[in-house]
């Protein structure tokens, strides 16, 4: 992307993907998990009849894919999870985590019942480090140099995750949604971590905005039919 086609994107009215997590005091969801289906949540908005055609989240999809894309994580549980879910959105559930995906808000335009909810507090842990990743399957490598909490590390997950569907064609992209989009999210081998992000894998470079320094990279995403 050149620097004229980023101005052009900064220049256009700002919209954020939101991402509620459901995080009950005495039930965390492991943070792999979490991970793996703030992903998959991002793909399911993505390929939503809502947000397609004529569909009612359509515009507003288009609006916020235009600009900067951004997303953030926020945190619910009791009560807070269930006025989340009475809103327009989507719930994806993993093996213990629910993630709801809500269509693009303005910047300044959150709804109230999102609006109150905590971005901190997102720090999650696996109680078991995560088993081998089954074969051929789309796998999202972040990075082992940044330290991110569970909250930004679910976003940067949903960018990889979006990048990764725009590179596919689209017969893949069919395979991979009639499939139910599995996909696993790995921290890269710290010796393996530099020539993934020069394999020309899509690659996501955080603008900056919150805990780590803007163009880092943070995910590279590898899917089985980019390597053919």
């Amino acid at each position: 992307m050149s620097s004229n086609d980023t101005d052009l994107r900064d220049e256009k009215p700002q919209f954020v993907l939101p991402l509620v997590v459901r995080i009950e005091r005495d039930a965390p969801p492991p943070r792999t998990d979490a991970l793996e289906t703030a992903a998959r949540a991002v793909l399911a908005i993505l390929t939503d009849d809502r947000s397609l055609g004529e569909g009612e989240w359509a515009q507003v999809m288009t609006d916020w894919q235009d600009a900067r894309i951004r997303k953030v994580v926020r945190r619910a549980r009791g009560a807070e999870w269930r006025r989340a879910e009475a809103l327009p959105g989507l719930t994806v559930a993993g093996a213990e985590a629910e993630v709801r995906v809500f269509p693009p808000v303005p910047l300044d335009g959150w709804p109230k019942d999102l609006a109150r909810l905590q971005v901190s507090g997102t720090d999650l842990d696996d109680p078991a480090a995560p088993g081998a990743v089954p074969e051929g399957t789309p796998v999202l490598w972040m990075s082992p140099e940044l330290d991110m909490s569970a909250g930004k590390a679910m976003a940067q997950a949903g960018h990889g995750a979006q990048l990764l569907w725009w590179a596919l064609a689209d017969a893949d992209r069919k395979a991979w949604r009639e499939a139910g989009f599995p996909l696993a999210v790995r921290t890269a081998p710290a010796e393996a971590w530099a020539a993934l992000t020069t394999s020309g894998l899509p690659v996501v470079r955080d603008a900056g905005f919150t805990e780590i320094a803007p163009g880092s990279c943070t995910v590279v995403s590898e899917h089985p039919a980019l390597s053919r």
